[in-house]
């Protein structure tokens, strides 16, 4: 049954659906932003529950995502899995006692006075040009040329540290640098482009399988040890780039299919500083601008959800426990046509894209549900649409997770090769993270799941004029993110191993 005449649900859902398209937010009062001091409490018992938490995984497990050994849990895991489940629920709860619709935009679309930038951004964008193109001609020509222990190695250093772990967590947590620091789009200003139009049905497709594929290349072949083989990869990944910004246009090309800057783009949509016409401005983190349409597409809900799945599954199989499924299946697959390390490359491969196959089924599954839940006109796929940002501040609490103690061991190796690429020391120092980087995991990931429940929240109160109609909708995303949650601490539970039969 469709909801009440109040929803003006029906006047928006009932268009045409497209691939394109765009819900605004219901008419709303401008009014100051006053915190209510029931919410304040609200948030400050959040705040304690996730601090006890926290201390809770700490004391009972070295939580790591690392390979090294973790000691086992002195707590039931049935009892660890279901606190943070409901860590998760209450914040929902927490968050479904404000319906105030005017106070609720207010919040969501907050942003501090816009700083001009006018004078110095110039510069600095030259200077972020040349840095980016000199460290891609030094990764290249070091992997080949350079030291190959990983930890001295420039090229090993920069890809994992800088490109994967760092930039990302920037961009996130302040404001996205990548399209300044992008070598491949300073390489373009120089060269023809624009020969083809890039095909508009393609969409976002051709970045989610580059993603996928780079995921790939990180596990299967040896491209985190052996810098001439991250260096073949990076020439190769530089020769595909720019082929495809000459032949489509850099604009078409770094919007659409280059994984690396549709991931920025897309973290950099929640970042807390914005980059708009008239210069910076700060907002509130994990809040879309209303003025960006984001997700338009299929393929931009599949990105966001493979970003979630793939730390997920890079997680899984570094513990004892996905060590053991992995040589488990390889057995099974003895059937005397394919070799072991054959065989293993195909079972990696087919949990990769099954895994991404449950998390993406799991997400439509809670678009769908959420629509028939609520009787509401709008298209599942237009809910689908608007209910992906709030994923991007779940893909950023696992991504801090998984690669804080990375940054943070290997920042001084980093400074030290940096600083004499071309004479490296033989054997950098590296920092070992003190023991209460355990609990800070566990929070990274709890806290992104709180921001993304929130996002979720302000979100149906945009797309839903009836509060009933916009708190039922949440209900199938709140699920998810339950489920989501429960499984990535199940895996930062477990004790870690180094993935079989890999070289």
């Amino acid at each position: 049954m469709p909801s009440s005449p109040e929803s003006e649900d029906a006047a928006t859902g009932g268009e045409k659906e497209s691939e394109e398209f765009s819900i605004r937010p219901a008419a709303l009062r401008t009014s100051s932003l006053n915190f209510p001091r029931s919410l304040l409490v609200h948030l400050l018992m959040l705040a304690g529950m996730l601090f006890l938490f926290a201390g809770l995984g700490a004391a009972s497990n070295g939580m790591t995502l690392s390979k090294q050994p973790r000691d086992p849990m002195s707590i039931p895991r049935w009892l660890y899995l279901a606190t943070g489940a409901g860590v998760i629920g209450a914040s929902a709860l927490l968050a479904s006692v404000v319906t105030d619709r005017e106070y609720i935009h207010g919040v969501h679309t907050w942003s501090g006075p816009e700083l001009s930038v006018d004078l110095w951004w110039r510069p600095l964008v030259w200077l972020g040009r040349g840095v980016g193109v000199i460290a891609l001609a030094l990764a290249v020509y070091l992997g080949f040329t350079g030291p190959q222990l990983p930890t001295a190695s420039f090229t090993i250093l920069v890809t994992f540290v800088v490109v994967r772990a760092g930039l990302p967590m920037v961009t996130y947590l302040g404001g996205n640098l990548w399209p300044t620091l992008n070598p491949w789009r300073t390489l373009l200003m120089w060269l023809p482009t624009g020969f083809i139009e890039y095909p508009r049905r393609f969409h976002r497709w051709p970045a989610v399988g580059g993603l996928l594929l780079l995921v790939w290349i990180e596990v299967i072949l040896p491209v985190s040890a052996v810098p001439r083989v991250l260096a073949s990869m990076i020439v190769i990944y530089t020769v595909l780039t720019l082929a495809g910004g000459m032949l489509f246009g850099p604009e078409a090309w770094f919007k659409n299919a280059d994984p690396l800057a549709v991931l920025f783009d897309f973290f950099g949509s929640i970042a807390p500083v914005q980059r708009r016409t008239d210069g910076l401005t700060i907002t509130l983190p994990g809040s879309i601008p209303p003025d960006r349409d984001v997700f338009t597409n299929t393929s931009d809900v599949a990105f966001v959800v493979f970003l979630i799945w793939e730390l997920t599954y890079s997680g899984f199989i570094t513990t004892e426990t996905g060590a053991g499924t992995i040589e488990a299946l390889v057995g099974m697959t003895d059937v005397g046509v394919l070799g072991l390390q054959a065989r293993a490359i195909v079972v990696y491969t087919g949990l990769l894209i099954a895994g991404f196959a449950v998390f993406f089924g799991a997400y439509w599954s809670a678009s769908l549900l959420s629509r028939r839940y609520t009787g509401t006109y709008v298209t599942a796929r237009q809910i689908a649409f608007r209910f992906a940002g709030p994923l991007l501040a779940i893909a950023a609490g696992y991504h801090l997770a998984h690669y804080v103690e990375l940054v943070v061991s290997l920042s001084p190796a980093l400074l030290m090769v940096a600083s004499a690429p071309l004479s490296p020391p033989a054997n950098p120092l590296t920092l070992a993270p003190p023991g209460w980087f355990d609990g800070l995991n566990i929070a990274f990931v709890l806290v992104g799941h709180v921001v993304g429940i929130w996002a979720a929240h302000a979100t149906a109160f945009e797309v839903f004029a009836s509060r009933l109609v916009a708190i039922r909708s949440q209900y199938p995303f709140i699920a998810v993110m339950i489920g989501y949650t429960v499984l990535s601490l199940w895996i930062l539970s477990l004790p870690g191993a180094t993935p079989p039969f890999l070289l």
